[in-house]
């Protein structure tokens, strides 16, 4: 949705922010970063280097097993070079859920890398004033909320919070709000560097923008703050995901924000380019809705969001962005919680099968293999489970059915015992008689990697993802006693020197080393870039499809999957809309599932775009993401049974 331009009038920035990549740890382009901030810190506008680095999309073994998203090595890269630039420019650097999962080991964990690299003989000169957040709730004060009813399932797929969930949870983290990196940043405002804990994942973003806002405005009303939260909610919740928001899709991006909330919003790569359609379809990408965002103490509303295109042909002003406060509703602020708790240990094998007479009875045989399997434990019956995955089902070559290719899992209470029921179920997928056999030396074709059971260790699962009423002042931060220690009654943090160089203050004047030009892009260096949209014009549209440029589908938390189609025309997008086409029952026979189950399902007009959430399945259940079974943890290969749904005969736009 565009409106009357915006460019020519006076707008005064508070505010700049460049995200190199959406991902601590992924890696980014160091030279590309370094031009940008050559142009940006010389217009005296303060500016900051923002990263998120967390996410549930991988599952619940960091939470359960103290791992993190990436290689303790990746993180040391991308922190060697974010380092360079924080001396170089003298900007702070600010990410939030440090190591995936943002536990209080990860977030030292993080320090200890840049102690590291601090300590290197080429960076003696290195000085920075860093303060880390930590978000680890004890579980004593969460089994009292629960007793109190004061915490609920984060969405309508989440079952009920149990005390046995609970102290099983090895760790338990809470999705920080704005509130501690705003009150970190001033207890210490002398601040090089802010390593936070699990964080909403805007929240470093919109902390910066009202820290600036504050120390820029006299006498700011909490009604005045208010209005201008939409848009730094909304800029966050873009940023964040690096240049997601563009086309070809870029590493980075960087953002100008406003006085009065207002943004701008570029990519870094100078192949792509943000347009309206590119930004507002952003607040699809792993949503339940597009227009509604709940976060910690409140909501952000999208409905009047307004997108401009910028004369640059690349950037998007962005306004209309509503913040709602969860005070201003009467209802109290809440945090979400996450925990995952170990639910036993996983083995697994995988082979296959290419005789046409067994493939065509493969469910029979499958069965089978489980008897035998329980009658080769008996003495544990129910204390185990084996399933498998089984791909290439139901195709067909010239010669007969096609090659079936499984992967067998085993759950037991050990790991000794996984390895047995994964070991027994491989002999009797090798051996078992079946109808018609002629192939009698063996059934399944096995040994890949040159092992015959695979030892997965602990497996995970998803114990808390639910909303803890907190008590007013909670989400707060204060500082304590010595003024090393940032104190909060959930929350805690500490501030402390790094490295032996001189310190200096962030944004100051300093000599920017001169650029001549743009760095040029090599082919390989933006692996995520996306592909030139086919031409819909060229074929006859059969499915949906082929009236959209993009069909995707992808987690919208632990609980839920998404599945999002942008149409590649306005015509084509009003005429689905226009049709029942797009009806929640067609949908759900499309996806296979109960329309009943259906969480949300609607069109977006700012995108031209349509959406519908469900709950995730597996195994004909009910199930949150990772755990046995599990083979879509992103949730990113649901959007078929959307893309396939045939057009009516005749339909045309």
């Amino acid at each position: 949705m565009q409106l009357k331009s915006t460019e020519n009038s006076e707008l005064k920035p508070i505010c700049q922010i460049i995200t190199p990549v959406g991902m601590l740890g992924y890696g980014f382009d160091e030279a590309l970063t370094h031009y940008e901030l050559s142009r940006l810190v010389p217009t005296g506008i303060p500016t900051a280097i923002i990263l998120d680095s967390g996410s549930t999309d991988s599952g619940p073994q960091k939470l359960a097993l103290g791992s993190m998203s990436c290689p303790r090595s990746a993180y040391a890269k991308d922190l060697a070079k974010l380092l360079r630039l924080v001396h170089t420019f003298r900007v702070p650097l600010i990410f939030g859920s440090a190591g995936g999962d943002g536990t209080d080991e990860h977030v030292k964990i993080m320090g200890e890398i840049i102690e590291e690299i601090a300590a290197e003989e080429e960076n003696k000169d290195y000085a920075f004033n860093t303060i880390s957040l930590f978000s680890n709730i004890n579980k004593a004060t969460i089994l009292e909320r629960l007793k109190q009813g004061r915490l609920t399932g984060c969405g309508h797929c989440v079952p009920p919070a149990t005390e046995y969930e609970i102290n099983e949870s090895l760790r338990v983290v809470a999705q920080m709000g704005y509130e501690p990196f705003f009150d970190a940043m001033n207890a210490d405002p002398d601040f090089n560097i802010i390593i936070g804990g699990r964080a909403y994942d805007p929240s470093p973003y919109v902390a910066f923008c009202v820290y600036q806002l504050t120390r820029q405005s006299n006498h700011l009303s909490t009604e005045e703050l208010h209005s201008r939260l939409g848009g730094f909610y909304h800029m966050g919740k873009i940023l964040e995901c690096g240049g997601q928001c563009s086309f070809p899709k870029s590493h980075g991006a960087v953002a100008t924000v406003y006085e009065n909330g207002l943004f701008d919003v570029r990519p870094t790569d100078p192949e792509s380019m943000c347009t309206p359609l590119s930004v507002a379809a952003h607040t699809l990408y792993e949503n339940t809705r597009p227009d509604v965002l709940r976060g910690p103490g409140g909501s952000l509303h999208l409905d009047n969001s307004k997108y401009e295109q910028l004369s640059d042909g690349k950037s998007v002003r962005v306004s209309g962005s509503v913040y709602r406060s969860s005070e201003a509703d009467g209802k109290p602020y809440q945090l979400k919680l996450e925990a995952a708790r170990i639910v036993g240990y996983r083995s697994m094998f995988m082979g296959s099968i290419t005789d046409h007479i067994l493939v065509s009875q493969i469910d029979k045989l499958l069965a089978r293999v489980k008897v035998y399997v329980d009658q080769q434990h008996p003495e544990i019956a129910g204390q185990w489970n084996l399933d498998f995955h089984v791909y290439g089902k139901d195709q067909y070559t010239h010669a007969g059915p096609g090659q079936l290719f499984i992967v067998a899992e085993a759950l037991a209470p050990t790991q000794q015992l996984a390895n047995s029921i994964a070991s027994k179920a491989r002999v009797g997928m090798i051996h078992a008689p079946y109808p018609g056999q002629k192939a009698t030396a063996g059934n399944f074709g096995f040994g890949l990697g040159g092992l015959m059971e695979i030892e997965l260790g602990p497996c995970a699962e998803f114990s808390l993802y639910h909303l803890m009423d907190l008590e007013p002042g909670e989400e707060r931060l204060a500082l304590g006693g010595d003024g090393s220690v940032l104190e909060g009654s959930l929350l805690r943090g500490t501030v402390s020197r790094i490295g032996k160089g001189v310190m200096n203050g962030t944004n100051g004047h300093i000599t920017v080393p001169e650029v001549d030009s743009k760095p040029s892009q090599r082919a390989s260096a933006s692996p995520q870039r996306s592909p030139s949209p086919p031409n819909q014009a060229i074929q006859k549209s059969e499915t949906l499809s082929d009236l959209c440029r993009i069909v995707r589908s992808k987690n919208a938390g632990p609980y839920e999957v998404t599945i999002d189609a942008m149409f590649a025309s306005k015509e084509a997008y009003e005429a689905v809309k226009s049709s029942d086409l797009l009806s929640a029952s067609n949908i759900a026979k499309a996806i296979g599932i109960s329309e009943e189950d259906i969480i949300w399902i609607g069109f977006f007009d700012p995108a031209i775009s349509f959406k519908v959430t469900i709950p995730r399945v597996r195994s004909g259940k009910k199930k949150s993401a990772g755990g046995f079974m599990e083979n879509d943890i992103h949730g990113s290969q649901e959007h078929m049974g959307l893309a396939s749904l045939k057009l009516p005969e005749g339909f045309n736009f």
